[in-house]
């Protein structure tokens, strides 16, 4: 009992340590939304004077009080699930702009985790078995390479072969241009040709870790005394596999799961941007690039608060599973 007690006290203040941080960071960096917009006007041949600086601040909403009541007024707010108006979208709350693009995130990045943790899984519960033969060396070389791939490099080069050169697949956006987002079969087929080139890239740049992971795992867990005695016993070579090695190898790759899915909510911001996916990542860079601040706070938050959760729910369920931690 003391140890769960102590684990939610912890999560508690881990909690409120990132929601401080959460409210730093953002003020720490250099500029601000009115500068960004400034600069764009200036950019696009607009005379920029003391009154459009004035107009620019009342409609950002910037805040001139105070940081510890600028905090008070943050922490209220996030208990009342108020995170303001972004600066970087006209008109729009930052609840409906993370509304709006939260979806986006979580089919893609949500079903290519699921997607990749299976079949790393299996082809590193396959690689393990079959140590030391031409299989284990294919799968292990071919993740090694594929995991030097940084995402935004595999991203561009399928960008060019298979949207610019031979035009297979559309090479920007969530969907085609000048239709409304619904949940027709057309629409959800066209959105789904168009999330097929960065789904690519995030299974293939993520497989590697679970291959190697379960790889090693697997060929961990053969070297323990149950399993000699399950093949001094005529056991199955499947049956050993799947049903002693694999169970046992499986927990360290599923608590890495579980932590991959908590950073799901984030995104991926470079694979996002580069395919300009419509989702959690392309705003987040949009919200950096324009200075705005209630955006940003609110999509780190939703980052940081889903990442502590999994790895508190982690933690539980090892002291459940696992006496030896409790101790």
């Amino acid at each position: 009992m003391r140890y769960f007690v102590r684990k939610v006290g912890m999560f508690f203040v881990t909690i409120w340590a990132a929601v401080t941080l959460n409210f730093v960071v953002p003020r720490l960096m250099p500029g601000s939304p009115v500068q960004a917009t400034l600069m764009r006007l200036a950019a696009s041949g607009q005379v920029v004077t003391n009154a459009t600086k004035r107009a620019i601040e009342i409609q950002l909403g910037l805040p001139h009080t105070s940081l510890l009541i600028q905090y008070g007024d943050y922490l209220l707010n996030i208990f009342r699930f108020r995170f303001g108006m972004t600066y970087s979208i006209t008109d729009e709350s930052v609840s409906r702009a993370i509304m709006a693009a939260a979806p986006w995130t979580l089919v893609l990045v949500g079903t290519t985790t699921v997607l990749a943790f299976l079949v790393g899984t299996m082809l590193g519960v396959y690689a393990g078995w079959k140590r030391q033969s031409r299989v284990d060396s294919i799968v292990t070389v071919g993740s090694t390479v594929f995991s030097a791939f940084p995402p935004f490099f595999l991203g561009l080069l399928l960008l060019y072969f298979m949207g610019f050169k031979y035009h297979w697949l559309p090479l920007t956006g969530g969907y085609t241009p000048g239709l409304t987002p619904s949940l027709s079969l057309s629409f959800l087929g066209n959105a789904f040709i168009h999330s097929i080139l960065p789904a690519i890239t995030l299974i293939i740049t993520s497989l590697a870790g679970w291959v190697l992971g379960m790889r090693n795992n697997m060929i961990n867990t053969l070297g323990e005394d149950y399993v000699l005695f399950g093949e001094a016993n005529g056991l199955r070579d499947k049956t050993i596999a799947f049903l002693y090695v694999a169970r046992n190898a499986l927990l360290p790759n599923v608590t890495s799961f579980g932590l991959a899915l908590g950073s799901v909510i984030g995104g991926s911001v470079l694979v996002e941007s580069i395919f300009g996916y419509p989702g959690v990542g392309s705003l987040l860079l949009t919200a950096v690039n324009n200075r705005d601040y209630p955006l940003m706070q609110t999509i780190f938050l939703m980052i940081t608060v889903s990442m502590l959760v999994t790895i508190f729910v982690a933690d539980l369920l090892y002291g459940l599973l696992d006496p030896r931690v409790r101790q």
